[in-house]
């Protein structure tokens, strides 16, 4: 079974497990991390199969049967994982991790189009943060340093340093390289200002809530379900909810350059988790919504930047940019630009999180 290159190709082997050899397997675009398929059976969607990013240890679908089952005993529509015929919960093809999941019918979108569309998010969200809240698991696999925003900066460091700069083979590859270190100093220069994170409690997270791994419906406009649950594990809300603002709030997305924090969208996502879950929140987590928003923009402005040198983990879109480095840049730009803007309306933001309901 093969595709339109060597990368996106399905081993055999790995339809067999599911006996899915008559099935039709369809490329779906969109993710940075994972590879990802629909496979069709007839004209209908049955399932999703995906190649997991190697920064995913294969126990990670152990943590995600075991907390979409708690979800689905909640009430909750979620994906569930997808046993081989032989009961395995993934398979290994030559030294990569592949799993399946059922299909859930929804539309992913990778902005938000209308406040509405970020109120039924907040609702979904603050669902799932009641549904978990009793949740007892220890999870299997736990991503290490995923919001140590100060690893993220040091690395950055070490880069503008020129203690660890690639080798430009060419001309174009050398002026990319000028472009990160000149942006690296001025994200570090942003993450000086920083306004330390309250103490907060760690609670179960889905860990990546940008806005395309929320399904939606429409007419009316629904929130369906959390997707790409790789990220499940214990952290805090202010890099729960404060990444999720990140992207729901920035309408004009990851890979544009000139970007500002959109405050309406932000309080009509308050407005919708508040309506659900608001009183599992202490007032410091509430604080740390905004102070984490703005701390993760930063952040991955780093990572962004980080990778423009190593040119290695963010998958990139080569239809519309000549290099991962060059979409790299775009998206650190975008990032810096974005908590900034934060930057600029976070007495109105703490505003909204805080106001009397």
């Amino acid at each position: 079974m093969t595709s339109a290159s060597d990368e996106r190709a399905v081993p055999e082997a790995v339809v067999a497990a599911w006996g899915w050899e008559g099935a039709e397997l369809a490329h779906l675009a969109g993710g940075l991390i994972n590879a990802t398929y629909a496979v069709r059976v007839g004209d209908a969607p049955v399932a999703v199969l995906q190649r997991l990013h190697p920064i995913f240890a294969a126990q990670v679908n152990l943590d995600l049967e075991a907390v979409t089952s708690h979800l689905a005993a909640r009430g909750m529509v979620t994906p569930r994982l997808v046993r081989t015929r032989e009961g395995r919960a993934w398979v290994e093809h030559d030294g990569r991790v592949w799993r399946a999941l059922t299909w859930v019918d929804g539309e992913s979108v990778h902005r938000v189009p209308a406040p509405r569309w970020a109120e039924e998010g907040g609702a979904l969200v603050g669902r799932f943060h009641r549904a978990v809240a009793d949740l007892q698991h220890v999870y299997a696999f736990a991503r290490a340093g995923v919001h140590d925003t100060a690893a993220h900066l040091a690395r950055l460091a070490e880069h503008v340093r020129g203690d660890a700069l690639p080798t430009a083979s060419d001309a174009e590859r050398a002026l990319e390289i000028d472009a990160a270190l000149e942006l690296g100093r001025e994200i570090l220069d942003a993450a000086r200002a920083l306004p330390a994170l309250p103490a907060c409690p760690r609670r179960h997270c889905h860990g990546d809530l940008k806005i395309s791994n929320l399904l939606f419906a429409r007419d009316p406009v629904r929130a369906v379900c959390l997707v790409d649950l790789d990220t499940l594990g214990l952290g805090t809300m202010a890099f729960e909810l404060g990444d999720a603002m990140r992207s729901w709030c920035n309408p004009h997305g990851e890979d544009a350059g000139e970007v500002a924090f959109e405050l309406p969208i932000f309080a009509a996502a308050m407005r919708g988790f508040r309506a659900v879950a608001d009183d599992l929140l202490t007032r410091d987590e509430r604080t740390s919504i905004v102070v984490g928003l703005e701390t993760v923009c930063v952040e991955l402005a780093a990572r962004f930047c980080v990778d423009v040198f190593r040119d290695e983990y963010f998958g990139w879109a080569p239809e519309r940019f000549a290099s991962r480095r060059a979409h790299n840049l775009v998206r650190a730009r975008g990032q810096l630009a974005l908590g900034l803007s934060v930057r600029a309306q976070r007495e109105d933001a703490l505003a909204v999180v805080h106001a009397a309901r």
